[in-house]
């Protein structure tokens, strides 16, 4: 009998269980399916909280409507039925003191016509007689590998990427864009230049992909995030999950391993899948075997707080979906997403909700991860004030550090993953990794991740 463990019932690993699952079911077998969780509840950076009316996710809080190849999955879940679209589009950059529009004409705060370019009330005619070298500039160095940032800068000039590109990019991507490959970001803008000779172009003629739909760019369920999770776990009827379950070591025996459970047990296994962040993958193997190819790995953290309030919605000053905090200094957080506008169903009487992002990049970061919660939340009410001028007491508020969680992709990162890769496979066959800190950081991605990894399993089995 064979035996494939997965470790770490994240959305990652429940997508590599359920694809491993519904194999077995079609071909009888005295396949054995295990999934440990050292955390009491599966679904990792996806969990939904309900309180006093409100649904907050302190986690993700949204797929990307885009990437439709899970579409599929989705109405296997049963969940087709639940889903609900974000409610509108627009988002600002808050700077000088004021909210400024992100042109809707722009993916990532790359204009997508000369229009949304023209039209920007965030850079100056200068920036914008800058950025029209994208239409006359070729490009004769760069490649997948270079820096986004300097990919962007070179073509579309310095101010339109610092006033308006980065503040939403790195938002996104967890990390400064010198630092972020063209790979690991937005790969397809290098071969727009390519093949239209400028970037602005290749989004006008792709736009219909970005900005399709009006304004349904992201999805969720009606009962939350978690409702993906649940019905992961309602399907997994005949796999053994364990829950509160960490999984401490693996060592290698002949051709088997034998991993050891925090509960003084242990699982020999054929296969593993390691769908849990890199910095706790490295620690399950013995020091010295892969210890240097975890060494480029990064990870960078992040603290969630929600404020609820017993006011309606439209106490909000102006249509849309949130901000992007300029790095100006004038607030503290990084951004704030005004989530009961966005997000329909998490505000069961129309109440205002809403949620404010504070970044381990952030200046003041080091201080604020010392502040108790309740010291956070009286800080995210003052940024409340500041940018939104409303100044309200708050009926709920949840507060969630993400220590060391939110994967950086680096301009070394490809090459960190393949020569991990390849030292796992010689030192330990028959694991894998899978998931954000290595494949992508969306939960389309994750889910891809796991499903690809598990059917490499199954052609081996």
């Amino acid at each position: 009998m064979k035996t494939v463990l997965v470790i770490g019932g994240g959305v990652t690993g429940l997508s590599a269980m359920y694809e491993l699952h519904k194999w077995k079911k079609n071909h009888p077998s005295d396949v054995r399916l295990i999934l440990t969780e050292a955390s009491s509840e599966l679904g990792g950076k996806i969990c939904t909280l309900k309180n006093s009316g409100f649904i907050m996710e302190s986690g993700a809080d949204s797929i990307v409507a885009r990437k439709m190849n899970i579409m599929p999955l989705i109405e296997e879940l049963g969940l087709a039925e639940k889903i609900v679209y974000n409610a509108t589009g627009k988002s600002f950059i808050y700077t000088d003191g004021e909210l400024k529009p992100i042109p809707e004409d722009s993916v990532f705060g790359i204009p997508a016509t000369i229009e949304s370019l023209a039209k920007s009330t965030l850079v100056s005619a200068e920036g914008k007689v800058e950025a029209m070298k994208d239409f006359y500039t070729k490009n004769e160095s760069f490649s997948k590998d270079d820096s986004i940032g300097s990919f962007l800068e070179y073509f579309l000039g310095k101010e339109l990427v610092e006033k308006q590109i980065a503040p939403v990019l790195s938002g996104v991507y967890s990390g400064k864009l010198n630092e972020l490959t063209i790979s690991s970001t937005l790969p397809y803008v290098l071969d727009y230049k390519e093949q239209y000779g400028s970037i602005i172009k290749g989004f006008e003629v792709n736009k219909e992909k970005y900005l399709s739909g009006g304004e349904r760019k992201f999805f969720s369920f009606n009962s939350g995030l978690s409702s993906l999770i649940d019905a992961f776990e309602e399907k997994l009827d005949h796999v053994e999950i364990l829950k509160n379950t960490k999984v401490e070591k693996i060592v290698k025996e002949n051709n088997l391993y034998r991993v050891s459970l925090n509960n003084g047990e242990w699982i020999e296994a054929d296969y593993v899948i390691l769908s849990i962040p890199q910095s706790a993958a490295e620690l399950l193997f013995p020091k010295g075997d892969l210890d240097q190819e975890f060494v480029p790995f990064k990870n960078s953290s992040l603290i969630s707080i929600y404020l609820g309030f017993e006011v309606p919605d439209d106490a909000l000053p102006t249509v849309g979906t949130g901000f992007i905090t300029a790095s100006s200094g004038e607030l503290v957080c990084d951004a704030c997403t005004w989530t009961s506008r966005k997000w329909a169903h998490t505000s069961e009487k129309g109440n205002l909700l809403v949620r404010f992002f504070y970044k381990s990049s952030n200046p003041a970061y080091s201080e604020l991860i010392k502040m108790s919660e309740e010291e956070l939340s009286q800080l995210a009410i003052s940024d409340l004030k500041k940018s939104l001028n409303l100044e309200l007491t708050p009926i709920v508020s949840q507060v969630t550090k993400w220590s060391e969680s939110m994967p950086n992709y680096l301009i070394t990162h490809p090459k960190s993953v393949e020569d991990l890769e390849r030292k796992l496979s010689e030192i330990y066959p028959g694991i894998y990794l899978a998931g954000c800190s290595y494949y992508g950081v969306g939960i389309p991605d994750c889910i891809e991740s796991g499903i690809q990894t598990a059917r490499g399993i199954i052609e081996q089995i």
